[in-house]
């Protein structure tokens, strides 16, 4: 009797580790304003006209929100529009910035909008990007263990679910400037990213490096 209740712990143990990760529903506003802005950015930047806002993803894209706090956070992506407080990029297009997946601090996954719907968080690569954005990332609101873990295991499912080619930081994106992938229209339109960082990076490619993505292009 004693051996029956030893074996059924070790399977209640190895039945919880092996439970998949759970993704919330959280969606930002994406009505017919956000659709037409969305199509509209993707006609201008990339010249791409088409009657709905999807994408075919082959990158995903890792971020930092440097909002300390996930409903700051999902409230700087949720409306249609740019807010006042964007004016570095508003030139360029009325449409908010957006993400499809928000991670909070203890590495709960958020959904907030369709996958394979264009989302505005990297110039250049929305067309065929989809992004992954974290809570906090600055001095006194690092990234965690556990929202490493959620995005290793978000890389993990997206690569089961889609051709992704590339899995890189927000930080690497202008490596891109002369791959075929890359399509904004402007020369200027460029703003300096640090996020994710190298290190975190680093330990999410090792993570995932079963699915042999394509190594980002090399400095210029």
């Amino acid at each position: 009797m004693r051996n029956i209740c030893g074996l059924f712990i070790v399977l209640t143990a190895l039945a919880s580790c092996s439970t998949p990760r759970q993704i919330l529903e959280k969606p930002i506003d994406f009505g017919d304003n956000r659709i037409a802005l969305t199509k509209e950015y993707l006609e201008q930047r990339y010249k791409i006209v088409q009657a709905t806002p999807d994408i075919v993803p082959k990158m995903i894209v890792l971020h930092w929100t440097a909002i300390p706090t996930l409903e700051g956070s999902f409230d700087a992506f949720k409306e249609a529009t740019l807010p006042n407080w964007r004016p570095d990029i508003k030139g360029v297009s009325g449409l908010n910035v957006s993400t499809q997946f928000l991670v909070d601090r203890d590495g709960t996954i958020y959904r907030l909008m369709p996958e394979t719907t264009m989302a505005r968080h990297v110039i250049g690569l929305n067309h065929c990007a989809i992004g992954v954005e974290n809570v906090g990332g600055t001095a006194d609101t690092p990234l965690t263990r556990a929202q490493l873990k959620a995005n290793i295991f978000l890389v993990q499912y997206l690569a089961e679910k889609y051709d992704i080619e590339y899995v890189i930081g927000h930080h690497e994106y202008t490596l891109f400037e002369e791959h075929p992938l890359w399509l904004e229209v402007d020369d200027g339109y460029r703003t300096v990213k640090s996020d994710p960082g190298p290190e975190f990076m680093e330990k999410v490619r090792k993570a995932t490096k079963k699915y042999n993505f394509k190594p980002v292009p090399s400095e210029k």
